[in-house]
């Protein structure tokens, strides 16, 4: 209870740090390409709207705050120690997650799968600019634009404990990406600010649903002595996706346009669905979760 109070704090602390640091770069700068550099310092290394109404101080305030929380938190966990692993360090050793992923072609498929779909269809960083320049509603919009993926997310999670996934899990993965590229498409056109929250939220839910079908595969499909080090291969590929798809959120936009930027990366999200299914046919085949019933 506790890991998950400060996992809480330390995601929305980290939330409204993001939407305070976006609106301000786009306000002092006005510059698409200053946006996508955020993200990608945050590679080299959503109240937030409403709290910016109250000034940039509040905003860093209350997520200094929200981490201070966290990390208190995190410190008083206790937890059962296992026995530590005696292989050696090497090369091999720290590589080995990798070239497990690289054979199991399943594994490979998902993760790579939602990697190039952030990369390309990701619209956070642009966020600021639709607030102030498309739909005109300031940062009290930009932090509702930014919170509707996690309503979306929300919903979706409460619907998947009732009604779990169960079968054509690897159409499910495949089609739900395709979908979040779709409503990317359908943001980067729209003028309207509800139609824009609408497909947000949405696109947050079928994000869930693929969140839901890679990671419940990496766990299932790797053994147990091969599980951390699989999923700090995962974790690496989809915290370099977000970042660095932020700065090519950014870098195209300079280029071509806030709507132009995002219409093409929900374009190319689209097609890596589609090549992803015919690349990854073990995948795109994949019936069930667990392990009893692999494949149709």
């Amino acid at each position: 209870m506790r890991f998950w109070v400060a996992r809480l704090f330390g995601t929305t602390g980290n939330q409204m740090l993001m939407v305070a640091i976006g609106w301000q770069m786009y306000d002092l700068t006005g510059s698409a390409w200053d946006l996508g550099l955020v993200g990608l310092y945050q590679f080299v290394p959503a109240l937030g709207g409403l709290l910016f109404v109250a000034g940039a101080a509040a905003v860093y305030g209350a997520c200094a705050l929200s981490f201070v929380v966290a990390c208190v938190l995190v410190f008083l966990l206790r937890y059962p120690r296992g026995p530590r692993l005696t292989e050696p360090t090497s090369m091999r050793s720290i590589l080995a997650g990798l070239a497990f992923v690289w054979q199991r072609k399943v594994l490979l498929g998902a993760v790579s799968l939602d990697l190039f779909a952030v990369l390309l269809g990701g619209a956070t960083a642009l966020l600021p600019m639709f607030a102030k320049d498309i739909l005109f509603v300031g940062p009290w919009g930009l932090g509702l634009l930014r919170g509707a993926p996690a309503i979306g997310a929300l919903v979706m999670s409460a619907v998947l404990t009732r009604w779990p996934l169960r079968r054509r899990v690897g159409r499910t993965l495949l089609w739900s990406v395709a979908g979040f590229g779709l409503c990317m498409v359908v943001f980067g056109l729209s003028t309207s600010f509800w139609l824009s929250m609408l497909v947000l939220a949405l696109s947050g839910g079928l994000d869930t649903v693929s969140v839901v079908v890679r990671q419940t595969l990496v766990q299932l499909d790797t053994p147990d002595g091969m599980r951390g080090r699989v999923s700090a291969v995962n974790s690496v590929f989809i915290g370099a996706s977000n970042q660095l798809g932020e700065f090519e959120s950014g870098a195209t936009a300079a280029l071509l346009g806030p709507v132009g930027s995002v219409v093409l990366g929900g374009l190319g999200t689209l097609l890596v669905a589609a090549l992803w299914r015919r690349i990854f046919p073990t995948l795109a085949h994949r019936d069930r979760l667990d392990r009893d019933g692999l494949y149709k």
